[in-house]
């Protein structure tokens, strides 16, 4: 099961610069290793990462094998007004995880 650690302020003044970090727990198999018997390791890895503002996309990422093991996004966006940020990643083999923190804009 992944895990995702979320870093994002809690509270910003209008127009101010935020960062926002992610770090997405998942082992990223890219499909071109083989076990130890010989056996090709299916690919499995996050394709997409989504970050929306009040349901605004604000930031889109298209990840690829070559992207390693617990991939560490971050970004930065202008605090607008107060609200909910979202963050998606989706991937291989029905892959899907969210995390949402909410934002206090004074």
């Amino acid at each position: 099961m992944a895990r995702a650690l979320v870093n994002i302020p809690p509270k910003a003044k209008r127009g101010e610069v935020i960062t926002i970090r992610t770090l997405m727990s998942h082992q990223m198999e890219t499909g071109f290793r083989y076990s130890t018997t010989g056996a090709p390791i299916p690919r499995d890895i996050i394709t997409t990462f989504i970050a929306t503002y009040n349901g605004e996309e604000i930031f889109r990422a298209e990840l690829f094998p070559a992207i390693a093991a617990n991939p560490f996004i971050t970004f930065t966006t202008v605090a607008t007004e107060s609200g909910t940020i979202e963050l998606t990643w989706r991937g291989d083999n029905g892959f899907a995880a969210s995390e949402q923190a909410t934002i206090t804009v004074e």
